[in-house]
Formats: structure tokens, C-alpha cells, sequence
């Protein structure tokens, strides 16, 4: 078993375009998660059988964990989590902005037509880690088999 590679040391996805990959998108998850941590008690109210406030600790958990990941497991499943995390945030968010989908089971009606300056800013967050997360997942190699020629 190999010993789990730093977001420095070389290798696939390596160096430096590596490098400032993993750190872009740990960066967004962490922006990602701050916010949504921020504003969870804001949302409490909002609530079936679970409250949007603890949807928000939920997202905010899976983006620290993501954000973890892509730095300290370089290999594929994290920066595919990383990828699902912010894409599944930024599909979520951009839904509720734009469509009343009322209740769905024990998730509350999240609709919110508005832009503000939290919710400007996960956008970017998320499409900046899924722009980096793409990159590290198109130039990842699979070790121990050989290459097609």
C-alpha cells in the first residue's frame, strides 16, 4: 500500500499546474462551506421533517470533508467528490433560485428568487472548484496498469 501523496509532491497531477489545481479547489470548498456553516442558523425556521439550516450543516460538512480530500488524497474518488459536492451545491442552489419546486418530502420548499452577496459568492466558489476538480480528474493517470500506446 503506498503511503498517500501531499498536494506538492510530484506525480500525476503533480507539480505546480497540480498544485494550484488542488489548492483553487479546496479554496471554493472552504468558501463553500464557511458560507453555508455561516448561515445555517438563518434558515432554521425553514423546515419539514429537516430544516434547510441543517441542509446547509450537511452541504458545509461535505465541503470540508471534499476540501480535505483533494489536498491530502490525491487520487481520483476525492477530486470526484470534490466535483460532486460542488456541482450538487451549485444544481441545488441555482434550482431553488429559479424554480418554486415547493415541498418534496422531508426536504422544506427552498425556494428564494433573489441574488444576494452569500449566495454570489458560493456560486463562484462552487464553479471555480468544479472548473479545478474537471481539470485534476481529465489529468489524473491510473497507477499500476500500463498505458495504451
Amino acid at each position: 500500500m503506498r503511503p498517500a501523496r501531499s498536494v506538492l509532491s510530484p506525480g500525476p497531477v503533480g507539480g505546480l499546474p497540480g498544485a494550484i489545481a488542488r489548492i483553487l479547489a479546496a479554496a471554493g470548498l472552504g468558501v463553500d462551506a464557511w458560507v453555508h456553516a455561516r448561515l445555517a442558523d438563518q434558515y432554521d425556521a425553514v423546515a419539514a421533517s429537516i430544516s434547510q439550516g441543517t441542509l446547509f450543516r450537511i452541504e458545509a460538512a461535505f465541503a470540508c470533508l471534499a476540501a480535505l480530500l483533494v489536498l491530502i488524497w490525491r487520487r481520483l474518488p476525492a477530486d470526484a467528490f470534490a466535483w460532486l459536492v460542488a456541482a450538487g451545491g451549485l444544481a441545488l442552489l441555482l434550482v431553488y433560485r429559479y424554480v418554486d419546486v415547493g415541498k418534496l418530502g422531508p426536504v422544506p420548499n427552498m425556494y428564494e428568487p433573489v441574488w444576494f452577496n452569500d449566495k454570489t459568492i458560493t456560486v463562484v466558489a462552487q464553479g471555480v472548484t468544479i472548473i479545478m476538480a474537471t481539470y485534476l480528474m481529465a489529468t489524473s493517470r491510473r497507477r499500476g496498469r500500463p498505458q495504451l500506446r
